[in-house]
């Protein structure tokens, strides 16, 4: 009698965490580091408050390892159910592939052609359906530390020729001026993004990426021998190929180090005391008649089109595009989100300043290998750490990169 009433409460158990769990929903994730994990998980967890019919489960991949399993999951039969990813030709080069779901109607349901700014829309979309959620971007700029700046009495640059003479002055002083980890290439395809689109403007930056200028075109030779200045009088870290751009920040925090070239998300990373004493500055202007680019990489979620629990997903999605999910997102990182509900004055001092000048920018990028065919950008990070180490290299990278172009981008992409 007693095993069948100790057998009666098992299944009874066994049937009610079955009824709890109404639906699943598995969350891959590349939001590896710290603050960013930590709030993913304060989304999760309020979003299971407000869904307790939904079992959420959530795999973290390191970022580069991301990057690669990815396309591992979104072929397999069984891909999870969500995943993180970035906006650009990152997200269509799946998109196209036909491996991502149409999530139109969680914009229409979710009202987010209203709530988010067209220019959101517009890397979203593919044939007018949307098939992205963009969730927080991020600024580019150049952080340094104040009170190095301060000891040597140096103004933040706002022209190249004013950076050149910071840079020289620190180096005189001992000091690297920019620390860099090149471990991974994409820390090294900012300053590609950035002189490129300072010296020849941002329409000039995006026909390039999308196949339409040769790269051995004399304008990006120019951006080369604008970098190279920077490489030959020693203004970067050396032997930055040994350092991820983690291991880089060490320079900075340890003030080795005045600044560093990077995105909005190193503020996560620095310990408290070197997060007072770190301000950023626009990238200077080199030519003042070109119009201003900005790189604003742009992070979200899509469902694979073979997500096992694809209405569980949407439920997820609509939650995180809500003015509630998009409000804990600001309080714990201070991160730029999407939704225009949010006020500015609930950003923290620094981030205002980083939207007030995003605002004042003729044009928006995402990022080297954001906006460029998968391939291609590999191909040519491959060709800037060959020129960090050899510059006397450089037209021969570039007329290597320049049959690759030719090759790739004649390639069927679907």
């Amino acid at each position: 009698m007693k095993k069948i009433l100790v057998l009666t409460m098992m299944f009874v158990l066994a049937a009610g965490l079955s009824l709890a769990y109404a639906e699943e929903l598995t969350i891959n994730s590349m939001h590896s580091d710290p603050l960013p994990k930590e709030t993913l998980e304060a989304l999760v967890a309020k979003f299971q408050e407000l869904n307790p019919d939904i079992q959420v489960k959530v795999n973290t991949t390191a970022h580069e390892e991301f990057k690669k399993a990815v396309r591992i999951w979104l072929a397999s039969d069984t891909p999870p159910d969500v995943i993180t990813w970035f906006a650009g030709n990152r997200a269509m080069f799946f998109i196209d592939k036909g491996l991502i779901l149409n999530i139109t109607d969680v914009w229409q349901e979710a009202g987010l052609f209203e709530k988010f700014p067209k220019a959101f829309q517009s890397i979203s979309m593919r044939d007018e359906k949307a098939y992205f959620l963009p969730d927080s971007y991020y600024w580019w700029a150049i952080y340094y530390r104040k009170s190095i700046f301060e000891q040597h009495n140096i103004t933040p640059p706002k022209t190249w020729e004013e950076l050149l003479n910071v840079c020289a002055l620190l180096k005189e002083k001992g000091i690297t001026p920019f620390t860099i980890g090149t471990k991974y290439r994409w820390t090294a395809a900012a300053w590609f993004d950035y002189i490129n689109m300072r010296i020849n403007g941002p329409q000039f930056h995006m026909d390039l990426m999308f196949g339409k200028v040769p790269y051995n075109d004399e304008r990006v030779l120019k951006v080369f021998s604008v970098w190279r200045e920077f490489l030959d009088k020693g203004y970067f870290l050396e032997n930055a190929a040994s350092y991820s751009w983690q291991e880089a920040l060490t320079f900075l925090v340890q003030g080795q180090s005045a600044m560093y070239l990077m995105g909005q998300f190193i503020m996560d990373s620095v310990p408290d005391d070197v997060e007072a004493d770190l301000d950023f500055f626009q990238f200077p202007i080199i030519d003042p008649a070109v119009p201003v680019g900005e790189d604003a990489p742009t992070d979200g979620y899509m469902i694979p089109a073979k997500a096992a629990h694809p209405e569980a997903a949407k439920k997820f999605l609509k939650f995180l595009s809500s003015k509630e999910a998009q409000e804990i997102q600001v309080a714990k990182t201070g991160r730029v989100v999407t939704n225009k509900e949010i006020p500015l004055d609930l950003y923290p001092p620094a981030t205002q300043k980083g939207i007030q000048m995003m605002q004042g920018v003729d044009a928006l990028a995402q990022f080297y290998d954001r906006d460029t065919l998968p391939e291609m950008a590999d191909k040519g990070m491959d060709g800037f750490m060959e020129f960090w180490y050899k510059p006397d290299n450089i037209q021969q990278i570039l007329d290597r990169l320049e049959k690759e172009r030719d090759r790739i981008f004649k390639l069927p992409q679907e």
